[in-house]
């Protein structure tokens, strides 16, 4: 989900509880706060050699001990408008940095809407070769054909 899209989605139902759920199916307890909101840029080679740059919203949530504090959409959105001086593209995608017994990065893969609630489906993120046509991982055949990267790995599929 796009920072604009979750920014739309809160403004929409502003009296709405925010709430989140993790990829394994488990409610993120309903007293968390949003602690920080992070524009979290990462420039990177990737083991082909090329260099990369991503650029997310994070926004990292915490459970303290009041177990009576709810967070509603309206708020959630106004905590996003005063990040807006440093959130200036609002097509990145958002992050949740949830830390339960690891500290831990969820896509959001979707939403629902109830009577009470904007809930956030969240997803997990994984990791991946970017460059498998050099590495010698399994390169899927749409990916080896759009391929035109030049080799710079060892013929026995040792990367740079």
């Amino acid at each position: 989900m796009t920072l604009h899209e979750l920014k739309t989605l809160l403004k929409a139902h502003p009296s709405k509880q925010l709430r989140m759920i993790l990829p394994a199916g488990a409610d993120l307890p309903v007293s968390f706060h949003v602690t920080e909101v992070g524009r979290i840029r990462k420039t990177f080679i990737d083991c082909g050699g090329n260099l990369r740059e991503s650029t997310t919203c994070q926004l990292q949530v915490w459970v303290g001990g009041d177990d009576d504090h709810r967070l509603e959409s309206h708020k959630a959105a106004g905590i996003l408008d005063k990040a807006a001086a440093f959130l200036t593209d609002d097509s990145v995608p958002v992050e949740i940095e949830y830390e339960d017994s690891l500290i831990s990065q969820y896509t959001i893969e979707g939403h629902q809407t109830d009577g009470a609630a904007v809930v956030l489906m969240l997803g997990a993120k994984h990791t991946d070769c970017l460059a498998k046509e050099l590495c010698g991982a399994p390169v899927p055949p749409t990916a080896a054909a759009d391929s035109e990267r030049s080799p710079c790995c060892s013929a026995k599929g040792g990367c740079c």
